[in-house]
């Protein structure tokens, strides 16, 4: 009962079902993150090229969001969430199916220019999604809400390696598991189109939208550290089959297994856990003790390159769980009532995820040392921990 009255209530509406409905749109954006890293060690293979070219692959995706989140918020801002989901789902579906002449073409450019439009896709997506489901219900469940949207998220993060390899290292056709997404997605966004989702505000006891001033220090603080996480994590993903097949001698395949299974089974259970810890916890706490292991984790993986290093890696992950969504919700408390504006602009910090690998790739091919290359998310992960234990 307690979940119906008070988490997603507010004003004497129940928005459990709207909740529902959007929740299921953080899967297939998961999936679509997920999937670019076993994109990326097999377009590798396919067209010979090295780490920081084939980093590419995720700044195509992650510029997206740089470019087309303002866009995204006008959108919303002007015609509603309903229309940046649509928007979102449309442009997603269309970048999928472009794998189909991609095929063809066998162009790496062409690819970056599909996955540079599902990225525009996914950036209309996140920029309704996360902010909506922070108002659909009580202003104190806000940090839980997101965080169990974000759990199927997990989920999506947990397929994408493992469809990917199936696909990509046993000789299958790299157009095939887009193509069904593509389909997938269009699909999706026909059901949004026939679905009412309601136009919430802040809640009657907050600023009233507009009215602060969102250019405030805990503003700012926190899109810095969103940027940073996503760095972080987009960097980790990105390097965690390399570093599994350079320092434990598998196959780029076992590695993209033992990344869907062990580290996004291990995110996954981070999400599932924190959102019931935080009934108990406060958020910022756990926001705390999750950096703090995350910065241990990854000296581990630096320190001890091997079966230790893969297993900070799994930790690391674990860690990782939490902070994307803890860390989006209490920059949104900060922004002043500008609810709409302020999430454009904190999607547009996933932009990070476009840096960590090229940074990454370039000290990988010149040291010749992959572990070197996680001195990029410690660096994030140490200030993660002095945003989180100054919103404490």
């Amino acid at each position: 009962m307690e979940l119906k009255t008070t988490l997603f209530k507010r004003g004497g509406k129940d928005y459990l079902m709207p909740f529902a409905l959007v929740s299921t749109l953080f899967f297939l954006w998961g999936f679509a993150h997920s999937i670019l890293e076993v994109l990326n060690p097999h377009f590798q293979e396919l067209f010979t090229i090295g780490k920081t070219q084939a980093a590419f692959v995720q700044a195509a995706v992650y510029g997206g969001y740089f470019l087309m989140a303002l866009p995204a918020g006008f959108i919303i801002r002007r015609w509603g969430y309903k229309a940046g989901v649509i928007t979102g789902l449309m442009l997603y579906g269309i970048g999928a199916l472009l794998f189909i002449p991609g095929a063809e073409i066998n162009s790496f450019a062409f690819f970056v220019f599909s996955l540079f439009v599902i990225g525009c896709g996914l950036t209309c997506l996140e920029t309704s999604a996360n902010p909506y489901v922070t108002v659909l219900g009580s202003s104190e469940g806000a940090e839980r809400r997101i965080n169990m949207a974000q759990s199927l998220n997990g989920f999506g993060w947990i397929l994408g390696p493992l469809v990917g390899g199936a696909s990509f290292f046993s000789g299958g056709d790299i157009a095939t598991p887009y193509t069904i997404v593509g389909i997938a997605v269009l699909a999706v966004a026909l059901l949004f189109l026939r679905q009412d989702l309601p136009e919430v505000g802040l809640p009657d006891e907050e600023e009233p939208a507009g009215n602060g001033r969102l250019w405030n220090i805990s503003f700012v603080a926190g899109l810095i550290a969103l940027f940073l996480y996503v760095a972080a994590q987009t960097g980790v993903n990105s390097n965690f089959i390399n570093y599994a097949v350079e320092y434990m001698g598998i196959s780029a395949g076992e590695a993209s297994r033992l990344l869907g299974y062990g580290g996004m089974g291990f995110f996954v259970a981070g999400r599932v856990l924190g959102s019931w810890i935080m009934k108990y916890r406060k958020a910022t706490r756990l926001l705390v003790d999750c950096s703090m292991l995350a910065v241990c984790a990854t000296a581990i993986v630096i320190a001890f390159p091997g079966k230790v290093g893969v297993a900070g890696l799994l930790v690391v992950l674990l860690s990782e769980s939490l902070m994307y969504p803890t860390i989006f919700s209490l920059a949104l408390r900060s922004s002043g009532g500008n609810t709409k504006q302020a999430s454009s602009l904190l999607v547009m910090t996933i932009a990070g995820g476009a840096a960590a690998p090229l940074l990454m790739g370039l000290i990988s091919d010149s040291t010749g040392l992959v572990c070197l290359s996680f001195l990029v998310p410690i660096m994030c992960y140490v200030y993660i921990t002095l945003y989180s234990i100054s919103r404490k």
